[in-house]
């Protein structure tokens, strides 16, 4: 049952003065009294490893054999077993005999033990979430910050791209994409070169209110329901464009040598597999390529 980790070691009478009274001047000791007979010591030892594991540092687990280490048992009067004693500047200070569930063992442990502070937040895992809510002027502040300390960080690039393209700075996101050597996040580059694509596209196009003025007049245009798509992609209303796309590639597969198919997997790439859009436009897209046979139109 030994299992020595940096908080966790075997507590023995030649060193049981420093490993748990000098250490408890310094840290919380927790001392696990055990022997190997003994069925609710291997059931209970486990959990306090656990426990001690989440403290990360701020608490010191010791098991004391107690077949072993005889002299202890003797010092501090131990008469059944599992004993769990805990120790704070040099003295035991609580502490609980038999078999306890983890929620009595934390409580019998928070008014003496700090827990570690959650850690740090990613900064570009921040950088993500800013740019996921759109507030795109925080995330690209954040990303100065990280790339000034290693320009080379391919995801941090990709984003950083991603921002100046929101921004309309096209051809200094280009310029910035052009730089990731890493072939790390294949998905994550094509997405934004998708991004800069369709914002590019949407620069040279009618605009959306032009392009739903036409499709009122003619439901079946499609070349309109095409750059309505693209228009709405570069103000990030998915839903609406994979829509459009979705009912063009239905009706009229071979538009522009099947122009709706592959927007469509730019999209996907844009928004990564995990987003639910692309979970529910996958599957619609499968459906129609499984079942429905090409249209008139695609003859």
């Amino acid at each position: 049952m030994s299992q020595e980790t940096p908080y966790i070691f075997d507590a023995r009478t030649a060193d049981f003065d420093q490993s748990v009274i000098e250490n408890s001047f310094h840290k919380p000791v927790l001392v696990d009294f055990w022997a190997e007979w003994c069925a609710p010591c291997k059931a209970l030892m486990p959990m306090l490893q656990q426990i001690a594991e989440s403290y990360q540092g701020e608490l010191l687990l010791a098991k004391v054999n107690c077949d072993i280490e005889q002299d202890i048992v003797a010092r501090f009067g131990i008469r059944s077993l599992p004993t769990v004693v805990l120790f704070k500047d040099g003295q035991p200070v609580d502490g609980f005999a038999g078999a306890q569930p983890e929620s009595a063992v934390r409580a019998m442990l928070e008014p003496h033990v700090q827990m570690p502070p959650p850690p740090a937040a990613d900064p570009l895992e921040q950088a993500e979430a800013l740019f996921a809510e759109g507030r795109i002027g925080d995330a690209e502040a954040l990303l100065k910050v990280l790339l000034g300390e290693d320009n080379s960080n391919a995801k941090a690039l990709i984003l950083y791209a991603r921002c100046l393209a929101e921004r309309g700075e096209l051809g200094e996101a280009q310029t910035v994409l052009d730089a990731v050597k890493s072939d790390e996040h294949k998905a994550a580059l094509a997405g934004a070169k998708a991004q800069i694509t369709f914002l590019k596209q949407a620069a040279d196009l009618p605009d959306a209110a032009e392009l739903k003025a036409r499709l009122a007049k003619d439901p079946q245009d499609d070349e309109a329901l095409y750059q309505l798509a693209i228009q709405q992609l570069a103000r990030q209303q998915y839903e609406a464009a994979l829509e459009a796309l979705l009912k063009l590639f239905m009706r009229n597969r071979s538009y522009n040598e099947g122009i709706a198919h592959k927007t469509l997997l730019q999209v996907f790439d844009l928004l990564g597999n995990d987003h639910p859009l692309v979970t529910a436009y996958r599957r619609k897209l499968f459906a129609c390529l499984l079942y429905t046979s090409p249209s008139p139109r695609d003859s």
